[in-house]
């Protein structure tokens, strides 16, 4: 008896590990991301880390909202970015390579801004004290925006982005359906190459 709980508590100890370590992005387990239907969902593991959409095969997201992290009072929503290019980002202060990829995105985001086709916009997942987010924004100087969804509702409305791949980035086109989706950490040169074929 003893023996099968120890195996019980191993099991669940495991999995939990395997949640966890979502943020490093070293797994093959990794969702792969297929457009079904007429909205775009997660589905099937594959350990595919970057998936490219050919214009025929894009599927749009359902519409989402969230707080602002900056200020909880403001509202962001994905129509905001109407006729934009919107890179989608998921990160979090506690994972490494959100730390290592936030100024390869806030130079897409400049770049973008520059050119008048688009933004970065993050989704703050599992900051649970929003101040802790607002900081790391702050010491990165991070001028994008970011919504504050720590539970990562947001997941559901992007079609099932699963909440364990942090950080995943999304760059969706004008009519914000994703053309490329990274389970993995980002370079700009990664996010802008897949951009320039947007305009």
């Amino acid at each position: 008896m003893a023996l099968r709980r120890r195996r019980a508590v191993g099991a669940v100890l495991a999995a939990a590990a395997v949640t966890l370590a979502g943020c490093a992005q070293d797994s093959d387990n990794a969702q792969n991301a297929v457009a079904t239907g007429g909205n775009f969902e997660f589905i099937t593991p594959g350990g595919e880390k970057v998936i490219n959409y050919e214009e025929s095969e894009r599927k749009p997201l359902r519409t989402f909202s969230g707080e602002d992290v900056r200020d909880t009072d403001k509202t962001i929503s994905l129509e905001d970015y109407d006729g934009e290019i919107v890179v989608l980002n998921s990160w979090g202060q506690w994972c490494a390579p959100c730390r290592a990829e936030v100024d390869d995105l806030q130079e897409i985001h400049e770049t973008l801004q520059a050119n008048g086709t688009g933004t970065v916009l993050g989704i703050n997942v599992r900051d649970y004290n929003p101040q802790i987010a607002r900081d790391f924004l702050a010491d990165n100087g991070v001028t994008y925006p970011s919504i504050y969804d720590p539970p990562f509702k947001t997941a559901a409305s992007l079609g099932g982005v699963p909440s364990s791949v942090i950080p995943t980035t999304v760059v969706l086109d004008r009519q914000h359906r994703p053309a490329a989706v990274f389970l993995r950490e980002v370079s700009a040169g990664d996010i802008l190459a897949v951009t320039d074929e947007l305009k």
